[in-house]
């Protein structure tokens, strides 16, 4: 987590089989498999008639045998099932906006906040935006993390919700170490938890606290807390020296 911030049809394609379409086949298109002659006395002259009348029984006009080949279109269409969902209902493009002049236009957000706000390098402010439906508007509303230039830890967060033509602070949380996110039409707000001598790279753990949108406001809906192992990855640490023997 980061600190600040159609199908096959079956059948065999192309090639002639030698036999009038559809009285040996299966209904799924695979070929039945043919039985075995097993009588010796089956004569050359037997076998010749037994062609001539499967060529007899052909329908006239074509070739004597079946082309296999791709489906007809418009058979497939016909076969193709219609869609339930509307090709235009899908998720609509969200309106960017400038999350730098948000926050500071924001009469919500302190002075000494918005002094601090500057770029890391060039114009490249430690901002994050994300854009999602979390109260209900018609606009999509705004998540805008702030975070440190050095190490990306998080000091800030807000919410921002259109009202006519302007947005509005809804939501605020400058903490150390806060970032919230978008899930599924609720906000997720993680707060790392310090204990003494932790160092920055090395929370003990983390509280997460889910928002949903009630009224005309943010109540608290869900909250999680995990406690982090030092045992493993890249937080181990080094076990303590033993003492010397008196």
């Amino acid at each position: 987590m980061r600190g600040l911030d159609g199908e096959p049809d079956g059948r065999p394609h192309g090639g002639h089989h030698g036999v009038c379409g559809g009285g040996d086949r299966y209904e799924t298109g695979r070929r039945r498999p043919r039985r075995t002659v097993k009588a010796a006395s089956v004569t050359a002259t037997a076998g010749l008639v037994a062609v001539g009348l499967s060529l007899a029984g052909c329908s006239t006009g074509g070739t004597g045998s079946r082309d296999e080949g791709a489906a007809r279109t418009d058979e497939v269409a016909a076969a193709a099932p219609t869609p339930s969902v509307a090709a235009d209902s899908g998720p609509q493009p969200a309106e960017r906006v400038d999350p730098i002049a948000l926050l500071k236009g924001d009469p919500k957000i302190g002075a000494r906040f918005k002094g601090d706000l500057k770029a890391c390098v060039a114009d490249a402010y430690p901002v994050d935006a994300s854009y999602g439906n979390l109260t209900n508007s018609d606009a999509p509303d705004v998540v805008v993390n702030v975070m440190t230039c050095g190490d990306a830890v998080g000091i800030g967060t807000y919410v921002y919700r259109k009202q006519s033509d302007r947005y509005e602070n809804v939501f605020m949380a400058e903490d150390a170490a806060v970032y919230a996110t978008i899930d599924r039409g609720d906000l997720v707000v993680t707060k790392q938890v310090y204990a003494k001598g932790d160092p920055v790279a090395y929370p003990s753990g983390e509280d997460v606290i889910t928002y949903r949108w009630s009224g005309n406001k943010f109540t608290q809906h869900d909250w999680v807390h995990n406690d982090y192992s030092r045992a493993v990855g890249d937080g181990i640490e080094p076990a303590p020296s033993a003492s010397p023997a008196g």
